[in-house]
């Protein structure tokens, strides 16, 4: 596994992420997607959206809005309670979290001038409408959950859902930390992916065992993530959000060590009653087949886009020696991969061959999604593919002119095959279908 600062390198040099605002300095908890790091994100999320909402049938999806009426969030407790210990030094005037500070001294200029730890609320304030009084405030959403929580009977209703069942959301989220770092792994604005499962109050620790280990299938299995790089750990007692009755978190294993990239909540039934107690609508779920009115207990899901996509990043490097030459690979699995072919003329000094390749790739783009790349040499381009994680690469050569055949190299094994023209769609297609 790489150390940080070789990756973020990789990703600025390749385009998967920059700094947001580079040209001013920048911003920081702040980045921009670039061409590979958007594709690589989108595939993310469609991948986990097939496996949490396509692939079944007791989960439906919402997209909510990023800003809500602020009562939503007086009631989910985030305007009293969401909020981190702040020091400050008075000498350096850095600031930290209390709780990541060991010792007295300041950890930038090692002075022990630090403030008494003072509560910060992460919350972004924005006004809506044309006039920024005290009537008008309104928050950036912390969390896409309580878009979910609000809507539960819209849904329900309109599916016609019965419990246990589901709703899924991917979406922006926005916390003013006091520290952002290690690249896009704390970020002050970041995607979500959640899901709440709603369950019937008693069968809550079932479905609780039930989600935790799906998602650590997920990680393994969809995402390809190693083993020796991925854990689970449920949280002490005294580690647990106020709403929490249990918490599993699935950890990978960063250069910074161990860090949580996906929690699964046991959150009860905090959520719902309090928008119930908050909004005095009623949140029941009424059970025609017991005939029951209860308030559901809720298992949550949720992850970090961005956390996930570094996780990926991580795990996907590959280092080898190819003929005295260090070979950097990206193995992302197919379903991630930005690019899945690339299509190489040999010379890119010959107009025919030039012309051959172009039209190829052409003929593949609506398929697949494909590059076309002619500004190197054929050794540097394979390179420059293997290191942006491209599952294959066609070339176009002199004898492609006289037999209409093309050369496919695989990027993991290097092998390479011969395939007449017609028919490099239907295997490359054959190719990413298989497992």
């Amino acid at each position: 596994m790489p150390d940080m600062e070789t990756l973020v390198s990789l990703c600025k040099r390749r385009g998967f992420v920059f700094q947001s605002s580079e040209i001013y300095g920048g911003i920081g908890g702040f980045w921009d997607y670039g061409p590979l790091g958007v594709e690589l994100k989108n595939n993310i999320k469609r991948t986990w959206w097939k496996a949490v909402v396509q692939d079944r049938a007791d989960i439906v999806g919402v997209d909510t809005s990023i800003i809500m009426n602020p009562d939503v969030w007086r009631a989910s407790g985030h305007v009293s309670e969401f909020s981190d210990p702040l020091v400050e030094c008075k000498t350096c005037h850095f600031r930290f979290r209390a709780d990541q500070i060991k010792g007295e001294n300041c950890p930038n200029c090692g002075n022990k001038t630090l403030t008494a730890p003072r509560q910060f609320n992460m919350l972004f304030r924005t006004f809506v409408g044309p006039v920024e009084d005290d009537a008008s405030i309104a928050y950036l959403r912390p969390e896409t959950a309580q878009g979910i929580f609000v809507n539960f009977t819209n849904v329900q209703q309109t599916m016609r859902k019965k419990v246990p069942f589901g709703i899924a959301q991917v979406g922006r989220a926005f916390r003013n930390e006091i520290v952002t770092g290690n690249f896009i792994f704390r970020d002050r604005e970041f995607e979500q992916m959640e899901i709440e499962y709603f369950v019937k109050p008693g069968t809550e620790d079932e479905w609780h065992a039930r989600w935790r280990d799906d998602r650590m299938n997920w990680w393994t299995r969809a995402l390809g993530v190693r083993e020796d790089n991925i854990r689970v750990r449920a949280l002490p007692k005294e580690d647990l959000a106020h709403y929490s009755k249990g918490t599993f978190e699935i950890e990978f294993n960063f250069p910074m060590g161990w860090s949580e990239v996906e929690g699964i909540a046991s959150r009860t039934d905090f959520d719902l009653k309090r928008h119930v107690d908050t909004s005095g609508k009623g949140l029941e779920y009424y059970d025609d087949e017991t005939k029951e009115h209860y308030i559901p207990y809720v298992i949550e899901p949720s992850m970090g886009v961005d956390r996930c996509l570094l996780a990926v990043l991580f795990n996907s490097y590959h280092e080898e020696k190819v003929r005295e030459e260090k070979r950097v690979v990206l193995q992302f699995p197919k379903a991630l991969a930005p690019i899945k072919v690339a299509v190489l003329p040999l010379l890119r000094n010959r107009s025919e061959i030039v012309a051959l390749a172009k039209e190829l790739a052409s003929s593949l783009r609506p398929h697949m999604m494909t590059m076309y790349d002619d500004t190197a040499s054929i050794g540097r381009l394979y390179r420059r593919q293997d290191e942006i994680g491209t599952l294959y690469c066609v070339t176009v050569d002199v004898q492609s002119l006289e037999d209409k055949q093309v050369t496919i190299r695989d990027r993991d094994t290097m092998e390479q095959i011969r395939v007449p023209i017609a028919e490099v769609r239907q295997v490359l297609e054959q190719k990413l279908g298989a497992e």
